[in-house]
């Protein structure tokens, strides 16, 4: 009766765990890599009063993110760090949703062995050998870091020094890891976990055009609405300040 009674319970569990990942709520969102401490944070949260949803978060380049979405890429929510972007989308009939934004991107300078206080003209020491930051060919965030660097007059000096990350999180990883001795990277990066430990150099927002950044909800997945309404709350609202996402 023992053995019968267990593989009952064995063919119940198994029919549980069939139907729980059959009635799976699934959401795919494509962000910039500079929200990847902030979403991660959310997307754990958001999991913690939605125990039925799965959330998968893909981060890289707001620019090449856009071309995979206009090629039909299957994501249901795009963070862009140019609002442009999820515009674009938007215009071509690529997303359902209304373009939102969602914070002001700031840059900073940042070091593992060099010391910031100086700002931009730090990068003139001839110590610095190689300064990295996020392509700009389709990074928002190395768009931004280019121009800063005209805006100071420095451009010409380092160009040559300037080693380009395929998104913003490998740029500071060039930076982390010494493989650079300057990095120009996104807020919320510097002030993850990771980085933290050292301070980072706040560039200006006048150096460089305004870095507003956006999303949009690509396809019409009604959990991936919901999560967007989580998004737009207080609790999600406060993680997204300590990382330095606001609209100010």
């Amino acid at each position: 009766m023992h053995k019968k009674t267990m593989k009952l319970f064995k063919l119940l569990l198994c029919l549980t765990l069939f139907s729980s990942g059959l009635w799976a709520k699934n959401i795919t969102i494509a962000a910039a890599s500079d929200m990847k401490y902030a979403m991660d944070e959310i997307v754990n949260l958001y999991m913690k009063h939605h125990i039925d949803v799965k959330i998968n978060t893909v981060y890289g380049s707001s620019g090449n993110t856009f071309t995979q979405i206009s090629n039909g890429a299957p994501y249901d929510i795009y963070y862009s760090a140019d609002i442009e972007y999820p515009k674009k989308l938007k215009s071509m009939g690529k997303a359902v949703g209304n373009v939102k934004p969602y914070a002001i991107g700031r840059i900073v300078l940042w070091s593992n062995t060099q010391n910031t206080t100086k700002g931009m003209a730090s990068l003139l020491s001839p110590s610095v050998r190689k300064i990295a930051i996020a392509n700009p060919d389709h990074a928002p965030y190395g768009r931004a870091a280019v121009a800063s660097l005209k805006h100071y007059g420095i451009y010409d000096n380092v160009k040559d020094k300037l080693i380009y990350g395929e998104n913003i999180s490998q740029a500071a990883q060039y930076v982390q890891t010494k493989s650079a001795d300057f990095g120009i990277l996104a807020l919320s990066i510097a002030t993850s976990p990771a980085l933290k430990t050292n301070l980072p150099y706040l560039i200006p927002q006048s150096s460089h055009p305004l870095l507003v950044q956006g999303y949009v909800q690509v396809t019409n997945n009604a959990d991936a609405a919901n999560f967007l309404l989580f998004f737009e709350g207080k609790e999600a609202n406060a993680i997204l300040a300590k990382y330095g996402f606001t609209l100010q």
